[in-house]
């Protein structure tokens, strides 16, 4: 659901941080980028990949302003900085952090899952770049998430980057038992309704993963040509990861 965005920002500083990737070539599309691991995610989702940093508080955290300082030190080595997480918009000092990693020349990325709408809204004017995971269909999302009307924020984020000026990747993250091929024709009907042309999908992998039911489960992947060729009459570009 929606959440009310009226708290001024924090400061930068309050920012949680989980991790950091120094350096990545695949993050950020054609760009050499860092990534900052944002702490704390409001969904459950089964199958995801950083459950460390699901909590709001991790077992540790490193402090914003040594990231700060460091990025200051890659400004001729790296082309941007990608906020990932956990899910980043869940913390209101993530756009006093963006506002300053801009300052600093840098391309801005956003990994989200679209769950608090109105913080991307604010966000926008600083993003070049935004990875959107839409997960299933808008009634479908609570088997993903186990959050209850969790599809209504994520399709209110898709129109918002519809709406806005930068680019951006819808991508939906495919495993037999969750996103079966009925639920993929769906999801793909629907996206083509919300007026989505191109649509990456990427089958489900257990690295980091810790559910060990969904791993042993996972068998071969769905993303076959007779299954993908259905998909493509419904959305042509359609990028198989």
């Amino acid at each position: 659901m929606a959440q009310s965005c009226s708290e001024s920002s924090p400061s930068a500083n309050a920012l949680r941080i989980g991790g950091l990737v120094p350096f990545t070539a695949t993050d950020y599309p054609d760009l050499l980028s860092a990534v900052i691991f944002c702490q704390g995610c409001p969904w459950r989702c089964a199958y995801c990949h950083n459950p460390h940093l699901i909590p709001a508080h991790g077992e540790s955290s490193l402090p914003w302003p040594d990231i700060h300082q460091w990025l200051a030190t890659r400004q001729e080595l790296l082309d941007g900085v990608v906020f990932s997480g956990g899910e980043p918009t869940a913390q209101a000092a993530l756009l006093a952090a963006v506002q300053q990693v801009k300052q600093l020349g840098f391309k801005i990325g956003l990994h989200t899952g679209g769950a608090y709408p109105r913080r991307l809204q604010k966000l926008l004017p600083y993003l070049d770049w935004v990875g959107l995971d839409i997960k299933a269909t808008r009634q479908h999302y609570p088997a993903i998430t186990y959050t209850a009307e969790s599809g209504d924020p994520a399709f209110e984020s898709l129109a918002l980057l519809q709406e806005a000026n930068i680019c951006f990747e819808i991508r939906t993250t495919v495993h037999n038992a969750l996103t079966p091929e009925k639920e993929l024709l769906r999801l793909a009907q629907e996206l083509k309704d919300a007026g989505v042309q191109k649509w990456t999908l990427q089958s489900f992998r257990g690295n980091g993963c810790d559910n060990n039911d969904l791993i042993l489960s996972m068998g071969n992947s769905i993303l076959n040509e007779p299954l993908l060729s259905r998909l493509r009459s419904l959305i042509g570009d359609i990028i198989v990861r």
